[in-house]
């Protein structure tokens, strides 16, 4: 299944619902009620196994509303935490996995498709750039999950542009005296959707592909088959530092060979397989100019930037 939450237009309430081949349907009547979408949300991960002949049944009956009569938002809008990985893919490097490590991005930061990413009116971070992951939703309470178990605690998967404030090359803002997680965190920094795609859905995470575009262009174009720690170890790391709860999110990392800016007026689409896509637009009140395309500066993996900044 995909869940989502969504709007029908005009803007009404936001429901929780099922994405479909016929299109959008409301499962508001099956889901367990609560304050707020996130929890609503929440709370159909937590019942899903007892939820899941209702749900299977509103969605191959229930009435579908196509998608361009409905508003996508952000399938979880509020998570509690989000863990991501901090680089986490080979990039045709030949060496040692280096040390898996993670940083917390501000869940304040999750919009959702169709929405804004927003530049902030704020001049020492000198570019700011997209970065196109799977993220993985985590069913809980669980802690000191050993890989082996990994899948007992995945509820599901959906995709994440973990958008990136930079200072001196790809070091992330503020990068003097070491670099910090601030400049992942400022508001809109966390585009999530289209959907959560319940595991069943998806039967090996690290063999899907990444696909980014902007304007049209395409950028990222890997596979998670590259990751150097594999999703299971990822849910171990995690689990061993803290409980890990029903919504949250681990950013699986990315290959940072398709790295570039994000400007004003742009239109970014992320697209991963079975899981879906999306769309957003990009807004900068200061309408700053970066040189257009994959970032190709001395720090870029990418192989055609390692062949101009090599030693001759």
């Amino acid at each position: 299944m995909k869940l989502v939450l969504f709007q029908a237009l005009p803007e009404g309430a936001v429901v929780p619902g099922l994405l479909t081949e016929r299109g959008v349907v409301d499962v508001s009547a099956v889901a367990p009620k609560n304050y707020t979408p996130q929890l609503v949300m929440q709370g159909l991960i937590d019942d899903f196994d007892k939820l899941r002949p209702a749900l299977e049944k509103r969605g191959k009956d229930g009435e579908a509303v196509p998608l361009d009569r409905v508003r996508l938002r952000p399938p979880l809008p509020r998570p509690g935490k989000i863990l991501a990985c901090i680089a986490n893919y080979w990039e045709h490097a030949q060496r040692e996995a280096r040390p898996l490590n993670m940083f917390m991005k501000n869940p304040d930061a999750i919009i959702g498709p169709d929405e804004t990413i927003v530049l902030p009116e704020y001049t020492v971070p000198w570019i700011f750039m997209h970065e196109a992951e799977l993220a993985l939703v985590i069913k809980g309470p669980a802690k000191m999950v050993k890989a082996k178990n990994w899948k007992n605690s995945i509820f599901g998967y959906t995709s994440m542009i973990d958008v990136s404030a930079r200072e001196q090359g790809r070091r992330t803002w503020p990068a003097t005296p070491l670099t910090s997680w601030l400049g992942k965190s400022f508001d809109t920094f966390a585009p999530i959707g289209p959907c959560i795609a319940t595991a069943d859905e998806i039967k090996d995470p690290n063999d899907l592909i990444v696909r980014f575009w902007n304007d049209g262009q395409l950028r990222h174009n890997y596979n998670t088959d590259d990751m150097e720690h594999r999703v299971p170890e990822l849910v171990e790391f995690a689990t061993t530092v803290m409980t890990m709860n029903s919504g949250d999110l681990i950013a699986c990392g990315t290959n940072h060979e398709g790295l570039g800016a994000l400007q004003d007026g742009e239109t970014v689409e992320i697209e991963i397989q079975n899981i879906g896509k999306m769309a957003l637009k990009v807004s900068d009140p200061l309408k700053r100019k970066w040189e257009r395309g994959v970032y190709m500066g001395v720090d870029s993996t990418n192989p055609e930037a390692v062949k101009r900044h090599r030693t001759q």
